[in-house]
């Protein structure tokens, strides 16, 4: 049975996830106009958006193991949206200040993720 407090961190992390591809949503269309940035911004806002889309669908899994799968889903997507945050830096195409803030979250949303994933692959206590 899913606690009061447990319901209010799912809560906030689908806000954050939502929250978060809205802000990518916005630096893509903020990016310069040029193939290499149309390229990455794609990709980017692939992985960013998908995110939240199945930290979503993982909350409407079937079982434990298609929550925990939907999750590691999660975990890849954030992953590579930092990895294309960290290029745009790199090829100088962003400042690193205009997504320091994004790639903070971006890291806080993996831990937890990761944290989540953890969690549900323990074994189940019984209730007394």
């Amino acid at each position: 049975m899913e606690t009061e407090k447990q319901a209010r961190s799912q809560a906030d992390f689908r806000q954050r996830t939502f929250s978060f591809a809205l802000r990518i949503l916005r630096l893509v269309e903020a990016l310069p106009d040029c193939g290499v940035c149309r390229t990455l911004g794609n990709q980017l806002l692939r992985s960013g958006t998908s995110i939240g889309a199945n930290a979503r669908a993982a909350k409407r899994g079937r079982s434990r193991a298609e929550f925990i799968a939907k999750m590691g889903i999660v975990e890849e997507e954030a992953d590579e949206t930092l990895y294309w945050l960290e290029l745009l830096v790199a090829a100088g195409k962003i400042t690193p200040k205009k997504v320091e803030a994004m790639i903070k979250e971006a890291n806080e949303i993996l831990a937890i993720t990761v944290a989540t994933i953890k969690t549900a692959r323990q074994p189940k206590r019984a209730t007394a």
